[in-house]
């Protein structure tokens, strides 16, 4: 047990298995492996184990490089019935946005080019005028997010300056994102008005004076206030901001297109209402209700919105080429009327349930295990708190739940359940028709392993 009888960094990589390793993963990076797991076999040797072959090394550094270069980012079948599920990446994409996202990765683009005049472009107008059309709005544009798109109103429009917002709206959701963070990093100051449960119109007007820049009205996103309570509706505070010449940017967060109260659930406020209540400015996301990609959209008044376009951070949190491809073909689906059967979350929140019982029927005959029983399904994503719709499941009784779904987790592709009164539970409501066969599959798999166990 000495440190001598460790082979050297170049043997090793003289080695047979050595020069192999290294052509299939690069020499740095072997290298960089190597001097790992000799450091890790030094210390071992002094705490008294025995000194490692080469062989034993060399088999070591090629799990090293293994474990390296795995993909963490992979897809998964979502079988939890949350249809927005932030942790699995919120809207999957409609096969026309995977299609654009594609064909326009393959090589150059029009991204920043006009064809027309032969000369440099600007990348706003690709999603802009669609939504225009849609929203009735005069001007839009796009950064990377939502928390984006408030950040940048907010710095160019009242950094230095007070920015008014309700008490009960100093939200905080998924990942510690709360409004006041924001707030403060814009340069904004923030002004709290009324009470948490309580906010009226005068209290706004009592608080407005020469430094007040803007009125903010944000969405709850995942929690409800009820009981006593009362905000002023977003038509009183346009009025009072036109009566003080201080604009109301209206965060909506979820940024829905269509009404959900036609789909059993309870209204979210939609973009369109927003601006015919006279919201100059409107803010939300591309990747929940409406469908698409990770985006940050605003929309509202021409004049406001050309000075969040002119100001540097709105360089700084533009979006690329693929978003604004998958964008403009989810956008294209509203103006065909056509997003209720062709965008994969509004497929969906539409699905009746005599069509989810049937498809989890399926599930249970073809893997010969499991009862179908009535659950309900939740939209997620900070949209429509405590709203849920019905919904048919595949339940699997296991003695140790836990682990199951731990195994399925561990499959390819792996896939994520709910466990609801002990037992696994499979939602076909979140799980793309396409991913039918390989969730059988992997189901099928998991239960011949643990076929001795409940």
């Amino acid at each position: 047990m000495s440190l001598r009888d460790l082979p050297s960094v170049e043997s090793l990589l003289q080695s047979e298995t050595g020069r192999k390793t290294a052509g299939e993963f690069g020499r740095s990076l072997t290298l960089q492996a190597i001097q790992e797991q000799l450091q890790t076999a030094r210390k071992s040797i002094r705490a008294g184990d025995s000194t490692p072959s080469s062989e034993e090394i060399l088999a070591r550094v090629r799990s090293t490089l293994e474990q390296w270069l795995s993909v963490s980012l992979v897809p998964v079948i979502n079988a939890t019935g949350v249809i927005l599920h932030t942790n699995l990446g919120r809207a999957p994409l409609c096969e026309s946005a995977q299609a654009a996202m594609r064909e326009v990765s393959r090589g150059y683009s029009t991204l920043e080019y006009n064809l027309a005049r032969g000369a440099r472009g600007k990348r706003e107008v690709h999603a802009g005028g669609m939504l225009q059309r849609l929203t009735g709005a005069e001007a839009a544009l796009v950064v990377n997010n939502n928390a984006a798109a408030v950040l940048l109103a907010l710095t160019a429009l009242a950094r230095r300056k007070e920015v008014l917002v309700s008490r009960s709206q100093l939200i905080e959701i998924g990942g510690g994102f709360r409004i006041p963070d924001v707030m403060r990093q814009s340069g904004a100051k923030l002004i709290e008005v009324g009470t948490t449960n309580r906010t009226h119109p005068a209290d706004f007007e009592s608080a407005i004076n020469k430094r007040t820049a803007l009125i903010l009205r944000a969405h709850h996103s995942n929690f409800k206030i009820v009981g006593f309570t009362t905000e002023p509706p977003l038509e009183e505070l346009v009025r009072l901001g036109e009566k003080h010449s201080v604009p109301v940017l209206d965060d909506l967060g979820s940024g829905a297109l269509l009404d959900t109260a036609q789909f059993g659930l309870g209204h979210e406020p939609t973009v369109q209402e927003s601006l015919q209540a006279g919201a100059p400015l409107v803010a939300f996301s591309g990747d929940k209700l409406l469908g698409g990609p990770q985006a940050g959209i605003i929309v509202g008044e021409g004049a406001l919105v050309e000075r969040l376009l002119k100001h540097p951070l709105a360089r700084a949190l533009r979006p690329d080429k693929l978003c604004l491809a998958a964008l403009c073909a989810t956008l294209q689906h509203y103006l065909r009327e056509e997003a209720v059967s062709a965008i994969p979350v509004w497929r969906m929140i539409s699905t009746g349930e005599e069509t989810l019982q049937k498809r989890a029927q399926r599930w249970a005959a073809q893997i010969g295990r499991g009862d179908v029983v009535a659950s309900r399904s939740t939209v997620g994503g900070g949209s429509l708190p405590e709203e849920t719709l019905p919904t048919w499941v595949l339940a699997i009784e296991r003695r140790h739940p836990n682990a199951f779904t731990k195994q399925l987790r561990r499959a390819e592709p792996a896939v994520i359940a709910r466990i609801e009164e002990n037992r696994v539970v499979l939602d076909p409501r979140t799980v793309l028709e396409a991913q039918d066969e390989a969730l059988i599959r992997v189901l099928k798999q998991a239960l011949q392993r643990r076929s001795g166990q409940k």
